[in-house]
């Protein structure tokens, strides 16, 4: 698997993480301080995180058919990007997990 493919996840999952809290940030100061000027603020960023996820999705789901996930593992990355924070955690696991993969494989790369 390329390096490529994890750093195309990576920033997709750290953007829409930051945009979700971002977006719940916004919701807050619309809904519970009753400030006037957020609703064009979540607005912009409801759209923006709306259309990255879906980004998002599309590298994730990609990292995942050439990391050979099983489905509920895939499952659960996609849906790190709905829930506020949860994006960093479920990137830098699988970063953890990708980079330990392949230094694994590089011993037995290099002895053959």
């Amino acid at each position: 698997m390329k390096k490529s493919v994890l750093t195309r996840y990576r920033v997709m999952a750290y953007v829409t993480g930051v945009l979700l809290i971002a977006l719940c940030l916004g919701m807050i100061g619309k809904y519970a301080l009753d400030l006037g000027g957020a609703d064009g603020f979540t607005r912009a960023v409801s759209i923006a995180h709306g259309w990255l996820y879906v980004v998002y999705l599309v590298f994730a789901f990609d990292l995942g058919a050439k990391a050979k996930w099983p489905v509920k593992k895939q499952l659960w990355v996609l849906l790190a990007g709905t829930v506020p924070t949860a994006a960093f955690f479920v990137e830098r696991k699988i970063s953890r997990d990708l980079d330990a993969k392949a230094a694994e494989a590089a011993p037995a790369v290099a002895g053959a």
